[in-house]
């Protein structure tokens, strides 16, 4: 993935955020859960996108019997 298409990717994200934000009426809790939310999935797709952290695929959770 480019550097490009990451930036355009945020500037997007970011914008989108900003017009939810600014044009849905909603109370304020749930616009902090909201971009709590945004924020953490960006930060983790950031991280698999530079190859910090691996795909969530690979990501094994033991079986409890």
């Amino acid at each position: 993935m480019s550097l490009i298409s990451i930036i355009v990717t945020l500037i997007v994200v970011g914008v989108l955020l900003w017009l939810v934000n600014t044009y849905i009426p909603m109370d304020g809790k749930i616009k902090k859960i909201l971009n709590a939310v945004v924020v953490i999935c960006v930060v983790v797709w950031l991280l698999i996108a530079f190859g910090v952290i691996n795909s969530a695929g690979n990501i094994h959770v033991p079986r409890v019997q």
